[in-house]
Protein backbone atom coordinates (compact mmCIF):
# COMPACT_ATOMS: atom_id res chain seq x y z
CA UNK A 1 0.00 0.00 0.00
CA UNK A 2 1.11 3.77 -1.25
CA UNK A 3 0.54 6.33 1.50
CA UNK A 4 -0.58 9.91 -0.57
CA UNK A 5 -0.36 13.02 1.98
CA UNK A 6 -3.15 15.49 0.34
CA UNK A 7 -2.88 19.39 -0.70
CA UNK A 8 -6.61 20.93 -0.99
CA UNK A 9 -6.19 24.24 -2.09
CA UNK A 10 -8.25 26.93 -1.49
CA UNK A 11 -7.54 30.61 -3.16
CA UNK A 12 -4.20 28.67 -3.25
CA UNK A 13 -3.66 28.29 0.41
CA UNK A 14 -3.33 24.59 1.87
CA UNK A 15 -6.82 23.82 4.23
CA UNK A 16 -8.69 21.16 5.28
CA UNK A 17 -12.63 20.87 5.36
CA UNK A 18 -14.59 18.96 7.84
CA UNK A 19 -16.77 16.58 6.61
CA UNK A 20 -16.76 18.35 3.03
CA UNK A 21 -17.93 21.83 4.51
CA UNK A 22 -16.50 24.56 2.67
CA UNK A 23 -17.47 26.98 5.79
CA UNK A 24 -15.56 25.00 8.22
CA UNK A 25 -12.16 25.25 6.56
CA UNK A 26 -9.11 25.46 8.03
CA UNK A 27 -5.77 26.62 7.07
CA UNK A 28 -2.89 24.28 8.07
CA UNK A 29 0.05 24.80 5.91
CA UNK A 30 1.79 28.06 5.33
CA UNK A 31 3.37 27.56 2.06
CA UNK A 32 2.24 24.61 -0.24
CA UNK A 33 5.96 24.95 -1.89
CA UNK A 34 7.40 24.11 1.45
CA UNK A 35 4.53 21.42 2.14
CA UNK A 36 5.33 19.77 -1.26
CA UNK A 37 9.16 19.31 -0.50
CA UNK A 38 8.35 18.37 3.03
CA UNK A 39 6.20 15.04 1.58
CA UNK A 40 9.22 14.46 -0.52
CA UNK A 41 11.74 14.65 1.45
CA UNK A 42 9.64 11.84 3.45
CA UNK A 43 9.48 9.87 0.71
CA UNK A 44 6.37 10.17 -0.52
CA UNK A 45 5.89 8.12 -3.99
CA UNK A 46 2.61 10.25 -4.64
CA UNK A 47 1.30 13.70 -3.43
CA UNK A 48 -2.80 13.82 -4.29
CA UNK A 49 -3.68 17.90 -4.76
CA UNK A 50 -7.45 18.85 -4.87
CA UNK A 51 -8.50 21.86 -6.31
CA UNK A 52 -11.60 22.56 -3.66
CA UNK A 53 -12.60 25.86 -6.05
CA UNK A 54 -12.46 24.04 -8.87
CA UNK A 55 -14.69 21.22 -7.84
CA UNK A 56 -17.40 23.80 -6.90
CA UNK A 57 -17.40 25.89 -9.76
CA UNK A 58 -16.24 23.40 -12.61
CA UNK A 59 -13.07 25.11 -13.58
CA UNK A 60 -9.32 24.70 -13.23
CA UNK A 61 -8.69 27.59 -10.15
CA UNK A 62 -6.30 26.49 -8.81
CA UNK A 63 -3.89 25.58 -12.23
CA UNK A 64 -1.02 27.61 -11.68
CA UNK A 65 -0.07 26.08 -8.44
CA UNK A 66 -0.96 22.76 -9.03
CA UNK A 67 1.37 22.75 -11.90
CA UNK A 68 4.18 24.75 -10.65
CA UNK A 69 4.51 21.95 -7.44
CA UNK A 70 4.56 19.39 -10.11
CA UNK A 71 7.27 20.55 -11.84
CA UNK A 72 8.74 21.98 -8.50
CA UNK A 73 9.04 17.95 -6.95
CA UNK A 74 10.37 14.33 -8.54
CA UNK A 75 6.97 13.14 -6.64
CA UNK A 76 4.54 11.90 -8.54
CA UNK A 77 1.03 13.98 -8.36
CA UNK A 78 -2.43 13.14 -8.84
CA UNK A 79 -4.89 16.00 -9.00
CA UNK A 80 -8.56 16.37 -8.94
CA UNK A 81 -11.27 19.48 -8.54
CA UNK A 82 -13.00 21.21 -11.49
CA UNK A 83 -11.88 18.87 -14.33
CA UNK A 84 -14.46 18.59 -16.58
CA UNK A 85 -12.88 18.44 -20.08
CA UNK A 86 -10.76 16.65 -22.34
CA UNK A 87 -8.92 20.27 -22.99
CA UNK A 88 -8.71 20.23 -18.73
CA UNK A 89 -7.21 16.77 -18.67
CA UNK A 90 -4.73 17.08 -21.50
CA UNK A 91 -3.96 20.44 -19.93
CA UNK A 92 -2.54 19.09 -16.67
CA UNK A 93 -1.32 15.72 -18.10
CA UNK A 94 0.95 17.58 -20.43
CA UNK A 95 1.95 20.23 -17.20
CA UNK A 96 3.46 17.40 -15.28
CA UNK A 97 0.89 15.87 -13.29
CA UNK A 98 1.14 12.31 -13.24
CA UNK A 99 -2.45 11.34 -12.69
CA UNK A 100 -5.81 13.26 -13.30
CA UNK A 101 -9.12 12.47 -11.11
CA UNK A 102 -12.56 13.11 -12.26
CA UNK A 103 -15.22 13.39 -10.09
CA UNK A 104 -18.37 14.95 -10.93
CA UNK A 105 -17.51 14.03 -14.49
CA UNK A 106 -17.19 10.90 -14.02
CA UNK A 107 -20.63 11.33 -12.37
CA UNK A 108 -22.53 13.65 -14.87
CA UNK A 109 -20.51 13.04 -18.17
CA UNK A 110 -19.76 9.25 -18.23
CA UNK A 111 -18.63 9.88 -22.11
CA UNK A 112 -16.19 11.94 -21.69
CA UNK A 113 -14.61 9.44 -18.39
CA UNK A 114 -14.70 6.76 -21.61
CA UNK A 115 -13.21 9.07 -24.55
CA UNK A 116 -10.50 9.89 -21.12
CA UNK A 117 -9.55 6.00 -20.13
CA UNK A 118 -9.30 5.28 -23.88
CA UNK A 119 -6.93 8.09 -24.57
CA UNK A 120 -4.83 8.24 -21.22
CA UNK A 121 -5.79 4.66 -19.44
CA UNK A 122 -3.92 4.24 -15.69
CA UNK A 123 -3.49 8.21 -15.72
CA UNK A 124 -7.26 8.26 -15.24
CA UNK A 125 -8.94 7.86 -11.46
CA UNK A 126 -12.00 8.52 -10.56
CA UNK A 127 -12.82 10.22 -7.15
CA UNK A 128 -16.04 8.68 -5.66
CA UNK A 129 -16.98 10.17 -2.68
CA UNK A 130 -20.15 9.14 -1.57
CA UNK A 131 -22.71 10.26 1.42
CA UNK A 132 -24.91 7.72 2.69
CA UNK A 133 -23.36 5.58 0.01
CA UNK A 134 -24.39 7.43 -3.08
CA UNK A 135 -21.55 9.35 -5.16
CA UNK A 136 -21.71 12.94 -4.55
CA UNK A 137 -20.71 15.72 -7.23
CA UNK A 138 -19.73 19.52 -7.26
CA UNK A 139 -17.42 19.32 -4.76
CA UNK A 140 -19.85 17.00 -2.42
CA UNK A 141 -22.81 19.67 -2.33
CA UNK A 142 -25.10 17.31 -5.18
CA UNK A 143 -25.59 13.78 -4.03
CA UNK A 144 -26.80 11.50 -6.73
CA UNK A 145 -28.80 8.28 -7.19
CA UNK A 146 -25.36 6.39 -7.43
CA UNK A 147 -25.13 3.63 -4.98
CA UNK A 148 -21.42 3.00 -4.87
CA UNK A 149 -20.95 -0.61 -5.57
CA UNK A 150 -23.40 -0.06 -8.56
CA UNK A 151 -21.10 2.88 -9.65
CA UNK A 152 -17.48 1.07 -8.51
CA UNK A 153 -18.57 -2.01 -11.34
CA UNK A 154 -19.77 0.38 -13.82
CA UNK A 155 -16.71 2.46 -13.61
CA UNK A 156 -14.57 -1.06 -14.11
CA UNK A 157 -16.31 -1.76 -17.07
CA UNK A 158 -15.07 1.51 -18.70
CA UNK A 159 -11.70 0.42 -17.95
CA UNK A 160 -11.09 3.16 -14.98
CA UNK A 161 -8.22 1.22 -13.07
CA UNK A 162 -8.00 3.17 -9.74
CA UNK A 163 -11.10 4.67 -7.67
CA UNK A 164 -10.54 7.04 -5.12
CA UNK A 165 -13.31 6.47 -2.33
CA UNK A 166 -14.34 9.02 0.09
CA UNK A 167 -17.11 8.61 3.08
CA UNK A 168 -17.66 12.21 3.32
CA UNK A 169 -19.33 11.88 7.03
CA UNK A 170 -15.58 10.60 7.95
CA UNK A 171 -13.66 13.13 6.06
CA UNK A 172 -11.58 15.55 8.49
CA UNK A 173 -12.86 13.36 11.79
CA UNK A 174 -9.96 11.73 12.38
CA UNK A 175 -12.37 8.63 13.21
CA UNK A 176 -11.49 5.99 10.96
CA UNK A 177 -11.99 5.36 7.64
CA UNK A 178 -15.46 3.43 6.69
CA UNK A 179 -13.64 -0.33 6.52
CA UNK A 180 -16.69 -2.24 5.57
CA UNK A 181 -17.30 -0.01 2.84
CA UNK A 182 -13.72 -0.43 1.58
CA UNK A 183 -14.63 -3.84 2.08
CA UNK A 184 -17.36 -4.17 -0.15
CA UNK A 185 -15.80 -2.26 -2.82
CA UNK A 186 -12.68 -4.67 -2.82
CA UNK A 187 -15.18 -7.89 -3.01
CA UNK A 188 -17.21 -6.26 -5.61
CA UNK A 189 -14.80 -5.08 -8.51
CA UNK A 190 -11.27 -5.53 -9.62
CA UNK A 191 -9.78 -2.34 -9.56
CA UNK A 192 -7.09 -0.61 -7.60
CA UNK A 193 -8.80 1.25 -4.08
CA UNK A 194 -7.51 3.93 -2.58
CA UNK A 195 -8.67 5.02 0.53
CA UNK A 196 -9.65 8.65 1.67
CA UNK A 197 -11.27 10.02 4.85
CA UNK A 198 -10.92 9.52 8.37
CA UNK A 199 -7.44 8.79 8.90
CA UNK A 200 -6.05 9.82 12.38
CA UNK A 201 -3.28 7.15 13.60
CA UNK A 202 -0.86 4.41 12.63
CA UNK A 203 -3.26 2.25 13.60
CA UNK A 204 -5.99 3.37 10.99
CA UNK A 205 -3.04 2.79 8.61
CA UNK A 206 -2.56 -0.88 9.56
CA UNK A 207 -6.06 -1.54 9.31
CA UNK A 208 -6.09 -0.20 5.41
CA UNK A 209 -3.37 -2.34 4.76
CA UNK A 210 -4.72 -5.30 5.88
CA UNK A 211 -7.80 -4.69 3.44
CA UNK A 212 -5.28 -4.79 0.79
CA UNK A 213 -5.89 -1.53 -0.63
CA UNK A 214 -3.64 0.17 -3.20
CA UNK A 215 -3.35 3.75 -1.23
CA UNK A 216 -4.36 5.75 1.63
CA UNK A 217 -4.70 9.18 1.73
CA UNK A 218 -3.84 11.28 4.44
CA UNK A 219 -4.16 15.15 5.00
CA UNK A 220 -5.27 16.36 8.40
CA UNK A 221 -3.93 13.71 10.48
CA UNK A 222 -0.34 14.49 8.82
CA UNK A 223 -1.25 18.40 9.89
CA UNK A 224 -2.69 17.73 13.61
CA UNK A 225 0.25 15.88 14.30
CA UNK A 226 -1.80 12.61 14.95
CA UNK A 227 -0.14 10.84 11.68
CA UNK A 228 3.54 10.89 10.80
CA UNK A 229 4.07 10.60 7.34
CA UNK A 230 7.55 9.28 7.14
CA UNK A 231 6.35 6.91 9.31
CA UNK A 232 2.96 5.74 7.35
CA UNK A 233 5.31 5.38 4.91
CA UNK A 234 8.31 3.07 6.43
CA UNK A 235 5.50 0.91 7.86
CA UNK A 236 3.77 0.56 4.07
CA UNK A 237 7.37 -0.48 2.44
CA UNK A 238 8.21 -2.67 5.33
CA UNK A 239 5.37 -5.13 4.83
CA UNK A 240 6.21 -4.39 0.98
CA UNK A 241 9.13 -5.73 1.41
CA UNK A 242 8.19 -8.57 3.31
Amino acid sequence: MIILPAIDLIGGQCVRLYQGNYEQKEVVAASVKDTVLSFTKAGAEWIHMVDLDGAKSGKKENADVIVSMAKLTSTNIEVGGGIRSMEDISFYLENGVKRVILGTAAINNPQLLKEAVARYGEKIAVGMDCKDGYACASGWLEKSDLFYIDFAKRLEEIGVKNIIFTDISKDGTMNGPNLEMLKNLKENCNVDITASGGIKNIEHIRQLKELDVYGAITGKAMYAGTLDLQEAIQLCREEKDD
